[in-house]
């Protein structure tokens, strides 16, 4: 029994040993491995704490991607941390000039950004993904000049060039410098070149108010103003606006289709912004008030006038179709076929169609002698305040084979309608604000 506990001791004091053995080993091996170069990094950021600047060379003994940091060497035998994003890949002892040799040219060139929402991109083009906005004052540092698509204004191309940029918190883009305020600093990262950037109120509010808000054709508050509401004239994609998240700014009018990329803007004058890249200069005047000198694809300015609306204007369009379709659809119930000794049998239709027959004695001075004898018919325009208790409102036929429309004023009347030739009365818009001198009047009976 003695003889078998002596083994069994031997046995836990082997296994002690070589447990101690195996960690004495490991700690040995880990030392070894820290004491030993992985490779050479260039140094990307400038870290004054180490007075190591950005373009040194520092050896790489450890990386953890848990940690997401380089363990590096400094001069004095010390070893630190430093983030990923600070360091290039390391290389062999052998490779690492052509590495240092890149960055070279901007050591120590740093920049300030002159504006708020100056993008980032995934390439050196002015239409690729954003991957980072840039903030008013914000310092990035500049890596290389690199080749890339010009940036526009209007015509003409900015003044700059593509670099290569690296943000203070590890992201990596293309920047065009046009907005960048490029300068050299010393070993502690103080500036020592370059222009000095006064500090400035952060938000402008009229510039904030003027992206925020989506503008419209001041002819639009007008024609809502006084319910003239005509529909070739009115659409909520008529307007000018900013989709700030991607720096577009889109001008869209009846004979103008333009949407740009811009990098920001610059204030002059009282109240006058010049966006960057775009031929555009916005003049403020009031909070639902603002003019826009384009200058188009000729050359020549145009000052364009735009207007704030509280109101929905997809409701107001609506609101407009269904007043017409109402309008019609109370003339069908008060009859859809009708007959004059004179002027033949009119025949209006759910769909909007119609047949006009024997209509001879309105050919040619209120109908073409090309027109057919059937078409479209709506209740297109509105009758001023002044006409409205003499008539209910307006119908427009379209003639096939005929370029013109054809307006009648109409009055319902007792088992009746009165049309009344428009060829010669007013028309503002879309409101028929005076009749004609010595009209043509025509008198039906409602047949069915």
């Amino acid at each position: 029994m003695n003889g078998n506990v002596k083994n069994q001791n031997l046995k836990n004091v082997r296994k002690l040993f070589t447990s101690a053995a195996l960690m004495i080993f490991a700690a040995v091996l880990f030392v070894s491995c820290k004491d030993k170069v992985m490779g050479y990094s260039v140094v990307l950021w400038n870290l004054p704490e180490y007075s190591i600047q950005d373009g040194d060379v520092v050896p790489v003994y450890i990386r953890s991607n848990i940690s997401s940091v380089y363990v590096i060497g400094l001069e004095d035998g010390q070893k630190v941390e430093v983030p990923l994003w600070m360091l290039t890949d390391p290389v062999k002892k052998s490779k690492i000039q052509a590495t240092q040799a890149k960055y070279q040219e901007f050591a120590h060139y740093y920049s300030s950004v002159k504006l708020d929402g100056l993008p980032c991109r995934a390439e050196p083009i002015n239409t690729s993904k954003q991957v980072y906005r840039l903030r008013k004052g914000e310092v990035i540092k500049m890596l290389y000049k690199t080749k890339g698509q010009a940036v526009m204004a209007g015509q003409n191309a900015l003044e700059g060039d593509w670099f290569r940029i690296l943000t203070s918190d590890g992201t990596a883009g293309y920047c065009f410098s046009y907005n960048l305020n490029i300068y050299e600093t010393d070993v502690s990262g103080n500036q020592i070149s370059g222009e000095v950037i006064q500090e400035e109120e952060d938000v402008d509010a009229v510039y904030e108010a003027i992206t925020n808000t989506v503008w419209y054709p001041d002819y639009y508050k007008t024609m809502i103003n006084s319910g003239n509401i005509d529909l070739t004239r009115l659409y909520t994609s008529y307007n000018f606006s900013f989709d700030t998240d991607n720096n577009k700014v889109n001008l869209n009018l009846p004979k103008i289709h333009e949407s740009w990329s811009y990098q920001g803007y610059r204030k002059s004058g009282d109240k006058e912004y010049t966006l960057t890249d775009i031929p555009a200069v916005i003049h403020y005047k009031r909070a639902d008030y603002i003019v826009v000198r384009y200058t188009g694809s000729d050359g020549k300015p145009q000052d364009l006038n735009f207007v704030r609306i509280d109101a929905d204007i997809s409701e107001i369009i609506a609101n407009e179709k269904d007043r017409r379709e109402q309008a019609y659809s109370s003339l069908l119930k008060h009859g859809t076929m009708y007959d004059s000794s004179n002027y033949g049998q009119l025949t209006l239709n759910d769909d909007g169609t119609f047949r006009w027959l024997k209509n001879k004695l309105l050919v040619p001075t209120v109908v073409s002698a090309s027109a057919r004898n059937v078409g479209t018919v709506s209740v297109k325009y509105a009758v001023s305040s002044a006409l409205a208790s003499s008539y209910d409102g307006v119908l427009t036929f379209k003639f096939d084979g005929m370029a013109e429309e054809v307006n009648f004023l109409y009055k319902k009347e007792n088992g009746a309608l009165r049309l009344e030739d428009a060829t010669s009365a007013k028309i503002d818009g879309n409101l028929v604000k005076e009749r004609g001198s010595s009209p043509l009047i025509l008198y039906f009976k409602v047949t069915k």
